[in-house]
């Protein structure tokens, strides 16, 4: 039994009428007297009396015209439901982000979407790389930015811009009055390195570096947030390589960014969603991000 016959059913009831019902039903005659025929049968109970002047319901037909009322009711129902959460889902942006989106996209590019799309609900997600690539696979973000390429065949991935690195020391080191740190000079200072899961790219990228210049680090401390490893610089407590993207944090009193002599590695802040989204919210966000950001090279 399918949805249609119980649409037959009750449209021939309605009518009383063969002719009729099958005038609104777009269809001819002897094809909906087979239809209703078929669901007689498959039902195993007489729904018409039928005479050459007169069609009625039997009382089997009368009860069933009620539930199939409601079977009706009821799929339309499940069918509206269904358009409404792809529906919120067109004005749902959910955007996962680690912190250089944070600071160095976000901000550029979130007060100008919300002007633009004011009924767009943004959900903002602060994850590391794992669990933001398991996310965006599960349909769970639209879109992130994160350290790694997803590196798979439906997903887009694109560097939007490369983080530079730098040595953060207390302005009171005698380091600080350099214009450039000897490599020679970093195996005498105290190194905190931040050890949350979000900080594994770059201390992968760090530690390779360390190897290739011979260097050897002494490593006095961990912290897990990069505010952590600032406030601990600030005391006076040693030193970090972290992104210049903590300018903003450099007002702390004790801050020195500097350079090396050799230059630090580069990390990649990477852009990705999945091809086949075909969000209305997350198109115009990709078009704002070819606005602010050259993307042209990827």
């Amino acid at each position: 039994m399918e949805l249609r016959h119980l649409r037959y059913f009750i449209t021939v009831a309605e009518e009383l009428n063969f002719s009729k019902a099958a005038l609104r039903l777009y269809t001819a005659q002897p094809s909906l007297s087979q239809q209703i025929k078929d669901l007689e049968e498959e039902i195993g109970v007489r729904l018409f009396n039928r005479t050459k002047r007169k069609v009625e319901l039997t009382e089997e037909g009368i009860v069933f015209l009620e539930q199939a009322r409601l079977t009706i009711s009821q799929a339309e129902k499940a069918v509206s439901m269904a358009r409404q959460v792809q529906l919120s889902k067109q004005h749902t942006l959910r955007i996962g982000f680690i912190t250089s989106a944070e600071i160095r996209i976000l901000p550029k590019i979130l007060p100008h979407f919300r002007v633009q799309y004011p009924n767009v609900k943004i959900e903002l997600q602060i994850l590391d790389d794992s669990k933001q690539h398991k996310s965006l696979k599960k349909d769970e973000l639209d879109i992130i930015f994160s350290r790694l390429k997803v590196n798979e065949p439906k997903v887009i991935d694109q560097v939007i811009f490369k983080d530079e690195l730098a040595l953060i020391l207390p302005k009171t080191h005698p380091l600080a009055a350099l214009e450039k740190i000897p490599l020679s000079s970093l195996e005498g200072l105290d190194f905190i390195v931040p050890t949350a899961p979000s900080f594994n790219v770059m201390n992968q990228a760090v530690n390779t570096f360390i190897k290739q210049n011979h260097l050897k680090l002494k490593k006095t401390q961990n912290s897990t947030t990069i505010v952590d490893s600032l406030a601990l610089i600030n005391a006076g407590k040693g030193c970090s390589f972290l992104p210049k993207y903590v300018d903003p944090f450099s007002s702390l009193p004790n801050l020195s960014i500097k350079s090396l002599e050799k230059d630090l590695p580069t990390l990649d802040l990477i852009m990705s969603y999945k091809q086949e989204n075909t969000s209305l919210a997350l198109k115009s966000l990709l078009d704002m991000m070819e606005t602010f950001f050259d993307l042209s090279h990827n």
